[in-house]
């Protein structure tokens, strides 16, 4: 028997899942006990990408791991072997804990890719909807339903990774209602809740699949936006713009709207989460002093 036979028969006699991923991180290898594991056989896998999210891992706190830090991908990048226990989603839906073991996989001194072996690590398994649940409130702000600050340094984080790897263009979008304080106290609090929601789901709505929308603290949000070319982050900045003046609410038989001042910038090469936000803020600041709503760019 050929080495590569012998070996190709071990593994498919595992007791514990393996898969291959290259660079881009599209799946190339499944073996028998990762279709008993998962549910999904090797045609119904390969050639996917792990951010097509099949599997869906997410941590012990419910966080998605392709949002928020790919173990696999990690490794990918710096070559460092990791260990994790994670929770997939079989295909019937329900989770399935499991620990992984991710390990580079180099060639000619160079990562062309990773192998990652997973062994379920209880029969105990957990129904989707808990877990998603759990996810949820993990990650986005209770009052909006938008992504809470915490989601959304990890997505900026995320990009910035794509950013620097496959040279993928985004830009970040910070905005600040004007005058909320005086609004709150005019038509109460109640009300301030009322349109924070309107404005949120407005803007939402027109979001693309790449784009994530949060809510940084009390009455000021950020967007995450994918781009192709630097003008277009002021094209969108204008948009949302309109969409929150547009917004608004019948309150106790009175319309109630707000504007909003933006600050734009396209991330760099050289940026961090503090830089790049830091930037959007301050570019938002001078809009408050430009007679308010309005959008000021850097680009």
């Amino acid at each position: 028997m050929k080495p590569e036979s012998l070996y190709l028969t071990i593994i498919n006699n595992l007791c514990d899942g393996v898969y291959f991923v290259d660079t881009e991180r599209r799946i190339t290898f499944w073996n028998k006990a990762a279709e008993d594991i998962t549910g999904y056989k090797e045609e119904e896998i390969v050639g996917h990408f792990c951010q097509d999210n099949l599997l869906n891992h997410i941590d012990r706190d419910g966080q998605p791991l392709c949002v928020v830090g790919c173990p696999l991908y990690t490794t990918i990048i710096d070559g460092i072997q990791r260990q994790a226990k994670v929770y997939l989603r079989h295909k019937d839906g329900h989770r399935v804990p499991v620990l992984v073991n991710i390990f580079p996989f180099v060639e000619n001194d160079k990562i062309i890719g990773a192998i990652e072996i997973f062994t379920p690590s209880s029969p105990i398994v957990y129904e989707d909807t808990l877990i998603e649940n759990l996810s949820y409130l993990a990650m986005h702000d209770q009052l909006t339903g938008a992504a809470n600050r915490r989601k959304m340094e990890s997505y900026i984080q995320y990009r910035l990774h794509e950013m620097k790897r496959f040279q993928s263009k985004f830009c970040i979008i910070f905005w600040d209602l004007d005058d909320f304080s005086n609004f709150n106290n005019t038509y109460g609090h109640e009300a301030g809740d009322e349109v924070l929601k309107s404005v949120t789901k407005s803007i939402s709505r027109s979001a693309r699949k790449n784009d994530l929308i949060g809510r940084w603290g009390g009455e000021e949000f950020i967007g995450v936006y994918e781009i192709q070319n630097d003008y277009e982050a002021t094209l969108i900045a204008e948009k949302i713009r309109v969409l929150v003046a547009g917004s608004g609410i019948l309150y106790k038989g009175e319309n109630l709207s707000v504007t909003a001042s933006f600050g734009v910038t396209v991330a760099r090469e050289d940026d961090t989460i503090e830089t790049v936000v830091e930037r959007a803020d301050v570019l938002m600041y001078q809009s408050k002093k430009n007679n308010k709503n309005c959008v000021t760019s850097d680009i």
